[in-house]
């Protein structure tokens, strides 16, 4: 038997109004220590260096992604849904609630130069000696590792699975709403209300009433702009590249035996590899931007560079290469080292892209990358289809969408021997522009 609160906790949202706490556990959960931890990662990374607003938390969006899970749940339960199983209420609850509990400090870029991966993270939390684990364990002894199960897409009640972890799961609802409203943009504004009156439970899966298709071709259209003006704006872009390299130049001389002069031992642990859970919830933003702003005086110049850079926005400028060849960029590459730049760390190129909306083949062959389960449509009582057969705005964004070429640099140390540089790349970098 769950155990209910005596009263009902709510927390006052910016997105979704109120979040209700019902549930004895889900209001544990929420008061452990590695849950309060989110409050200091940031849900948008570096995007606050470009939105001044994005200073929001992945506490406040995993507490948006349990409240759609909650209200996705309480409406199948009030229509009486047979194919809802009413016995997965909880196990869905705190899967939605603990699904980013292992992100690290500005987690992408770091799970990018050290390879670590915050959903195996999470797991180590979820199964290892933490106060989540005992809240977990007082439901059932094997409780933690079902939630574990949901995160890594192991449970065996797909259904559960789809509402954390789909191509429209209570994950992406909330962080494309929450993400727009702390940048400012409409974007990501979509119909969350009727998107969550029309879904059903359907054998086994989550499927979308035939009238809700416009909301839903809405909704995809709201992350396909998200990602092309926020996600993947070329500033936000810069401060990951430097913040990249941060981390990279400091593994770097780890590896040399260079003496730092301050290396918290969570982050020794961590460009060492050899980091323990205990030591990764240790990892913040708060420690992060203490150690960035030590390392701006270290003895090493680069890394030096890099923290000031970071710490006071100058961030690397950028030109947009219609066909980078290697020619032009081994160019490129000589030019930098003949003026004292460094190529490794001085310019980077970066092409992003996305994939919209994947129609997904259940006959894709094992080793081809498959994503998301695909947005089904329930038509009468019976008749399913996957919604691009049926949509052409979700058709017409299908497939990889990619975006242009961008070489990132540091322009100062370039425009300070501009003189040196051949004219060919004088006219790539505009280093005329400003009266050179």
């Amino acid at each position: 038997m769950q155990k209910q609160l005596t009263e009902e906790k709510v927390f006052k949202d910016p997105v979704h109004r109120y979040v209700y706490v019902q549930d004895q556990t889900i209001w544990d959960l929420i008061n452990t220590k590695e849950f309060q931890r989110l409050r200091r990662i940031r849900q948008l990374g570096t995007s606050y260096l470009t939105f001044h607003g994005a200073e929001h938390s992945r506490f406040s969006h995993s507490l948006g992604v349990y409240e759609i899970t909650r209200k996705i749940i309480s409406q199948f339960e009030r229509n009486s849904y047979p194919d809802w199983p009413v016995e997965e209420r909880l196990v869905s609850l705190c899967a939605a609630l603990l699904h980013d509990v292992g992100h690290g400090p500005f987690s992408h870029s770091l799970e990018e130069v050290f390879d670590t991966d915050h959903e195996q993270w999470t797991c180590n939390i979820l199964l290892g000696d933490t106060q989540i684990n005992r809240v977990l364990k007082s439901v059932a002894e094997d409780f933690p590792a079902k939630v574990a199960a949901v995160i890594q897409k192991k449970y065996p009640s797909p259904i559960v699975v789809s509402l954390i972890s789909s191509q429209m799961d209570a994950d992406r609802m909330d962080y494309l709403l929450r993400d727009a409203y702390f940048t400012g943009v409409n974007y990501g504004t979509f119909d969350l209300e009727r998107i969550l009156r029309v879904l059903r439970p359907h054998k086994g899966k989550i499927v979308v009433k035939e009238s809700g298709k416009h909301a839903v071709e809405d909704y995809l259209m709201s992350r396909y702009q998200m990602y092309w003006q926020v996600y993947f704006h070329p500033v936000t872009r810069s401060s990951e590249i430097i913040l990249r390299q941060i981390f990279r130049r400091a593994k770097e001389l780890y590896g040399g035996g260079y003496r730092f002069g301050w290396l918290p031992e969570s982050f020794k642990g961590l460009i060492s590899n050899t980091l323990t859970v205990e030591q990764y919830l240790k990892l913040d933003e708060a420690l992060a931007q203490a150690v960035f702003t030590e390392w701006a005086e270290e003895r090493d110049p680069l890394l030096r560079d890099l923290c000031e850079r970071f710490m006071n926005r100058q961030l690397y400028k950028y030109v947009t290469i219609e066909h980078p060849d290697e020619t032009l960029l081994e160019a490129i590459r000589e030019c930098f080292s003949s003026i004292g730049m460094h190529p490794d760390y001085h310019m980077e190129i970066d092409f992003p892209y996305d994939l919209p909306y994947d129609v997904y083949r259940p006959d894709q062959q094992a080793g081809e990358k498959k994503e998301k389960a695909p947005i089904l449509l329930l038509h009468g009582e019976d008749e399913i289809s996957e919604i691009s057969s049926k949509s052409d705005i979700v058709r017409s964004i299908t497939g990889l969408h990619q975006g242009q070429y961008r070489l990132y640099y540091p322009e100062e140390p370039l425009r300070e021997a501009a003189r040196f540089v051949p004219e060919s790349l004088k006219q790539l970098f505009r280093l005329e522009e400003k009266g050179d």
